[in-house]
């Protein structure tokens, strides 16, 4: 549980500050603008998710896939620009949304992992038992 909650910090730590760029620099952006809407909201579900939705992988992979997506695009508007816009590496908000990005990712591959099922030591050091199979 306690990975869950990592996983809804990361998210919405860089869900706030994505809100804060849309503020103070974004709003007016045509693609981007909107896309950091998106992704404060997608943020605040993704968080919901991994606190409410125990059982299932899923909240994980999107956890997971959140962090991905929101740096990898950050780093396409570092190197090549993304829409017009030409970022660069320096600034609290930057260095705060990508670790929390990198956190996101670990903790997301970390819950997928926790809710795949768990395989029975015979069945890991003998394989499945196969019915009505007899060996002679």
């Amino acid at each position: 549980m306690w990975m869950r909650v990592v996983g809804a910090v990361a998210v919405l730590v860089s869900a706030f500050v994505h809100l804060y760029l849309w503020v103070e620099v974004f709003r007016g952006q045509p693609v981007v603008g909107p896309a950091f809407l998106l992704n404060v909201a997608a943020g605040v579900v993704i968080a919901a998710l991994l606190l409410l939705w125990r059982s299932s992988w899923v909240p994980g992979f999107l956890t997971a896939g959140f962090g991905v997506c929101t740096l990898g695009s950050f780093v396409v508007a570092a190197t090549v620009g993304l829409f017009g816009v030409h970022e660069h590496w320096r600034g609290w908000a930057v260095w705060t949304a990508a670790g929390a990005e990198v956190v996101a990712i670990v903790a997301g591959v970390l819950v997928m992992l926790a809710a795949l099922p768990a395989r029975s030591d015979r069945q890991v050091q003998h394989g499945p038992a196969v019915r009505g199979a007899h060996l002679h």
